[in-house]
């Protein structure tokens, strides 16, 4: 009896994946080769704003005494370890990364084309380049609410440096690259940490599925069976009737979808059998990498994933705090990039970056510091020019010429919208498409010396 329910189960589960799959669109995907073009962005946000400034540390003797002068009783290295010493190839100058990201180390290299990890120093939201005589002046505008989480949260997704954004720099870049996801109906973005405004875009289909959230049929398992299959049966009939509502078609088309991913998340083309870290950012990543795999399925060319872990915002025990979760930013990252290259067989062709609120003040207040503006970030993927430090790494004298203030809320030298524009020029959105995207960089582009994009990526 027992075997006879989980066969009619199972059976129930097949049938109503296939009757979504068919109503969403994607059965006609099965028969499609693998993507030969596909490429994904994964952006890992750092909320609460991380301090970039104990991430990665200048190992010169005159920037070391810089750093430590300014960052007193904070200064790495500490009881979490040693620092990690890392070099730039282009000028051999040494860094040390903070102790946590151990595990990715060995993605830094040690030589150009070895590497497939670097830092973009010092990014932050910019309206135009800033120096700190015009700051101090109010001779140059900046982005509305500096400092404040969550405008500098919607703007750094948004790459629009006032806090009234619609859309994020990822969605409106999916949307521009729609037409290489011809055929398919299956979400270009992705998010695996709920609704973000990251992935929001004008046009595209955006999802948020989050790892471990089962809304199979099979959820609903009631006993005897007959139980289940009715209640099945009728949830069907609710999501396919006309009711001529819009609201209640919208709601039922988005169970539908929901209904479709999580059928194809379960089956057996989607099993990842890489090793992961537990926790919440190692499961975001595990989810990511599945839906990678499903590439073949689903036709996809483009595609945008968004993870997220919190606990940043350090105004106390930072260096313990910092340390922990960094640490699981570097194993899911490492653990990440070896699926693509070992697993997926794809290094290449995707490519993961941070961002984050924004960075923390150089001068500690207590054992934590308080909210800062330009901070440093990590990129990685086989595309990526690594082991380098890109970008014009900053003075760190309190009250010197990076600094906004005195206090060491670093003034960015490189805007976000740069960093965006760069990942989605080599996602494949035209020139002519970027000032769409990034309507505030290129309205500026004299300003920001005619450069859109950056070189950190192949």
């Amino acid at each position: 009896m027992n075997q006879h329910y989980l066969s009619r189960r199972s059976l129930l589960k097949q049938l109503g994946a296939t009757a979504l799959l068919t109503r969403f669109g994607w059965m006609n995907a099965f028969s499609q080769a693998a993507p030969p073009d596909y490429k994904a962005l994964v952006c890992i946000f750092l909320a609460g704003g991380n301090d970039g400034h104990n991430t990665v540390i200048p190992l010169s003797q005159a920037g070391f005494n810089a750093y430590k002068q300014a960052r007193g009783s904070l200064a790495l290295p500490d009881s979490n370890g040693p620092l990690v010493p890392v070099q730039d190839y282009t000028n051999a100058m040494p860094f040390g990364l903070n102790p946590g990201l151990k595990a990715l180390a060995p993605l830094w290299g040690t030589g150009q084309g070895t590497g497939r990890l670097a830092v973009m120093a010092n990014v932050g939201m910019l309206v135009k380049p800033i120096t700190r005589p015009a700051y101090l002046a109010n001779a140059v505008p900046v982005p509305t609410n500096l400092f404040s989480h969550s405008d500098q949260v919607q703007q750094m997704q948004a790459a629009i440096p006032s806090s009234s954004a619609g859309t994020g720099w990822g969605g409106r870049a999916a949307d521009m690259v729609g037409a290489m996801n011809a055929g398919t109906s299956f979400p270009s973005t992705i998010s695996c940490n709920g609704p973000s405004v990251f992935c929001i875009g004008k046009t595209v289909q955006s999802a948020t599925l989050l790892p471990g959230f089962n809304l199979d049929p099979d959820g609903m398992s009631l006993w005897p069976a007959a139980a289940t299959a009715g209640r099945v049966n009728g949830l069907q009939q609710v999501l396919q009737f006309d009711s001529g509502l819009t609201l209640v078609q919208a709601a039922n088309k988005t169970r539908q979808d929901a209904l479709a991913l999580n059928a194809l998340m379960k089956g057996a083309s989607a099993t990842v059998t890489s090793p992961f870290p537990g926790g919440s950012l190692g499961d975001q990543l595990k989810q990511v990498a599945t839906l990678i795999k499903l590439r073949n399925t689903t036709g996809v060319k483009r595609q945008i994933f968004f993870c997220l872990l919190g606990g940043f915002d350090t105004h106390g025990s930072q260096s313990w705090q910092q340390w922990d979760l960094l640490r699981q930013v570097s194993e899911g990252m490492a653990a990440f990039y070896q699926c693509t290259e070992q697993e997926l067989q794809i290094p290449n062709q995707v490519t993961t970056f941070t961002l984050s609120d924004f960075g923390r003040t150089l001068q500690p207040s207590g054992s934590g510091t308080d909210h800062g503006w330009g901070s440093h970030h990590l990129v990685m993927g086989g595309a990526v020019q690594g082991g380098r430090i890109h970008g014009a790494f900053p003075d760190l004298t309190l009250g010197g010429p990076d600094d906004s203030g005195t206090r060491g809320a670093l003034i960015p030298s490189t805007s976000v919208e740069q960093y965006a524009a760069t990942f989605a020029k080599w996602l494949g959105v035209a020139d002519t498409d970027m000032p769409t995207i990034f309507q505030n960089l290129y309205a500026n582009l004299p300003a920001f010396g005619g450069q859109a994009t950056l070189n950190f990526m192949g």
